[in-house]
């Protein structure tokens, strides 16, 4: 099962392909999608799309998964967010993806065991679960993190 992990944000989008491979977990590609930071928020938005559909299209994953929502204290902020969300769950759908959303504190509790871990926690968790040493962005591991607790989530019902 290769999956799609999705940290959505409008000036960092974390993604992350991982397969399982019987109980073995295999980093498949991963990175961060920066739009340019200035210009217009749609064209902020058309440039992530953009680059989603086309790592979907060359990594070909069966699901995604995306962190959900979780309380911002800023309402602008949220908003932001929240659009940047949306074309994330829009590339997804649009290539025929089953979505699934987890929430913050689920992924921390499903890698870490602590549903208020810290970033850095998780990061160390992710690099020890893909055998990947090198420093990674907090984006990309975060959604290395949604994909590894997809597919523990799947493993664990049985499909």
């Amino acid at each position: 099962m290769r999956v799609l992990g999705l940290d959505p944000g409008s000036r960092a989008c974390g993604w992350g392909v991982v397969e399982s491979r019987g109980r073995e977990l295999v980093l498949v590609e991963a990175g961060t999608i920066r739009p340019p930071a200035r210009g217009e928020f749609a064209q902020r938005l058309l440039f992530i799309y953009q680059h989603l559909a086309e790592l979907i299209a060359r990594t070909a994953p069966a699901e995604a998964a995306v962190e959900g929502v979780f309380s911002a204290g800023n309402l602008r902020s949220a908003l932001l967010l929240g659009h940047a969300r949306g074309v994330a769950l829009l590339a997804a759908a649009e290539a025929g993806l089953s979505v699934y959303e987890y929430p913050p504190a689920q992924v921390k509790k499903a890698l870490v065991g602590v549903g208020r871990a810290d970033k850095e926690q998780v990061r160390a968790m992710v690099a020890r679960l893909l055998g990947r040493g090198g420093r990674m962005g907090l984006d990309t591991s975060d959604a290395l993190a949604v994909a590894i607790t997809h597919i523990h989530s799947r493993t664990l019902r049985g499909l």
